[in-house]
């Protein structure tokens, strides 16, 4: 090295204590190993935190209080004594302090959105710029729009229940009319079944006298066919038919004569009481009275005839065998 003024070589480090030789420094042999003997790392002052706090702090005051009173001031800083200059230094510090830049403005930097009022909440920007009397008017009239736009959804709503429900009347009521139409050609049917039918007069008895038999009971051969049976038996009508006589009949005793629609007439006789009258209209099974033993009669019998056209009296047996009738 070369010689310093003092006779010594240039010598760049601590300096030594009295009597202590002066030796060769190397820079980086502090970062390799650690100091010893007097050599000590300078301790830190305490507070460093602490001041660059408060500088922050007197910063932050200063911007906010400049900020404030170029704002409130239409012609900027330079309208007030000392702001102006002010106002430069905050701006020449603003790189040393990090978050001093985002406190102060610059006619750059953009001006924050704007928050719409609660009152213009729901127009359009149409509506908003005509001006705060007509927004709050519009929003008045948008209100009153919905309510009625709501009143109309409810009472369509209303409506369409209605029909609904008159339409599942109507349903049930076709359905209903529609069974009661098919129960009444049921019975329609049945009873036209009924009608052309034929039955045998009682549901249990005796064939007794015959058609053609002589006996000293009757003046000539017997007319009819004898049914016996005990007394108050219900006699049924054989055909349907209507009822030409119901009385007393002599020696026929009480007996009813049914017509039928080709003309052909059958007598009910020796009955002990009769359930029908002249001129009614009667259906196979039809109830006409009860068995009985009136007139000229032995014993409670029914005595049947048979005579086509109202004419001479046939044989019974055959003529219901041939409707189908076993007897």
């Amino acid at each position: 090295m070369p010689p310093s003024d003092g006779g010594h070589p240039a010598y760049f480090g601590p300096r030594p204590s009295d009597g202590e030789p002066y030796t060769e420094w190397n820079p980086s042999e502090d970062s390799l190993r650690p100091l010893r003997g007097r050599h000590r790392v300078v301790r830190q002052r305490g507070g460093t935190i602490a001041r660059s706090r408060a500088v922050l702090g007197v910063g932050v005051i200063a911007a906010v209080g400049a900020g404030g009173m170029a704002t409130a001031n239409d012609d900027g800083a330079g309208s007030l004594p000392g702001m102006g200059a002010a106002a430069d230094k905050l701006k020449a510090i603003q790189a040393d302090i990090p978050v001093l830049g985002d406190l102060l403005s610059s006619p750059d930097s953009a001006a924050p959105d704007s928050v719409a009022p609660f009152t213009e909440a729901g127009l359009t920007a149409t509506e908003t710029a005509a001006g705060h009397a007509d927004a709050g008017e519009a929003l008045r009239a948008r209100i009153l729009q919905q309510a009625d736009q709501q009143e109309s959804a409810a009472a369509a709503a209303a409506v369409t229940t209605a029909v609904q429900a008159a339409e599942e009347d109507a349903a049930e009521q076709a359905a209903a009319a529609a069974e009661a139409e098919r129960a009444a050609a049921e019975a329609e049917r049945r009873a036209r079944e009924l009608r052309e039918s034929y039955r045998l007069p009682l549901a249990d008895f005796t064939l007794t006298a015959g058609y053609g038999d002589s006996g000293g009971m009757w003046q000539a051969d017997h007319t009819g066919q004898d049914f016996a049976a005990p007394t108050g038996t219900p006699v049924k009508n054989v055909h349907t038919g209507t009822v030409k006589e119901a009385a007393w009949a002599g020696s026929y005793g009480y007996r009813v004569v049914v017509e039928l629609e080709d003309g052909t007439e059958l007598w009910y006789c020796h009955l002990s009481s009769m359930s029908v009258s002249a001129g009614q209209e009667l259906t196979t099974g039809d109830q006409i009275g009860l068995v009985g033993s009136t007139g000229n009669s032995t014993g409670p019998h029914l005595h049947v005839e048979v005579r086509p056209g109202g004419g001479d009296p046939v044989d019974p047996l055959p003529w219901l065998r041939d409707k189908g009738l076993n007897v």
